[in-house]
């Protein structure tokens, strides 16, 4: 080193000072112990919608709301049981929006392609509606027993009537979904086809109460 330090005092060009300084630097940053930041992949909720099914219109208007979640589940990781009662995330995914925001949107959907209320609208749009539906959210996530895995949403829907904020009906929907495969789009495939049956059957329960 001492070798070094004395050629590089003795070089007159400023050029060939510059070059040795660089040189002398390409060891130290070769040797970085810092990490390297993951590449995060951020994924949509795949959705297939019903397609309307006819008959009469609803003469009611549909305020979809953010359900309640648990902070875990309030977020845009995507929530996994690897064993027992543990809960975690995937590593290095991610949801494009936070769960909550991802369960209303998907039943937003579901009931403007089925058509048959006068309009179905978000608290997004703060606009005024008949019927509002809510609840709480307690399970967005994969679990997995042993090397098994299923995707689990649970979410105890209540149906209000706005005028009174009377609760006119509530009920608890869980659908299940295999994770057919080990990569991360088996996961998410898995989560849009739970979320299809979870909202196929709150469009029902909802036209029902309709109906009652």
């Amino acid at each position: 080193m001492t070798d070094l330090k004395l050629m590089f005092t003795g070089l007159r060009n400023p050029f060939s000072r510059l070059l040795w300084a660089v040189i002398l630097c390409l060891p130290l940053a070769a040797c970085t112990i810092l990490p390297q930041t993951p590449i995060s992949q951020v994924y949509l909720l795949p959705a297939q919608p019903a397609a309307s099914a006819g008959g009469p219109t609803i003469e009611r208007s549909l305020r979809i709301v953010q359900p309640n979640a648990s902070q875990f589940i309030n977020g845009s990781r995507i929530a996994v049981q690897p064993q027992g009662s543990e809960i975690t995330a995937y590593s290095g995914s991610r949801w494009s929006d936070p769960a909550p925001i991802l369960l209303r949107n998907r039943l937003t959907q579901e009931f403007r392609s089925d058509g048959r209320f006068s309009s179905v609208s978000t608290d997004d749009d703060n606009l005024q509606a008949d019927w509002e539906l809510g609840g709480d959210l307690s399970s967005f996530q994969g679990v997995y027993n042993g090397e098994q895995g299923e995707v689990v949403i649970r979410f105890d829907a209540r149906l209000v009537q706005t005028s009174d904020r009377r609760v006119m009906a509530n009920r608890s929907f869980v659908a299940r979904q295999p994770i057919n495969g080990r990569s991360m789009d088996d996961v998410v495939k898995a989560f849009g086809q739970a979320s299809d049956q979870l909202a196929a059957q709150i469009l029902a329960w909802t036209r029902q109460q309709a109906a009652n």
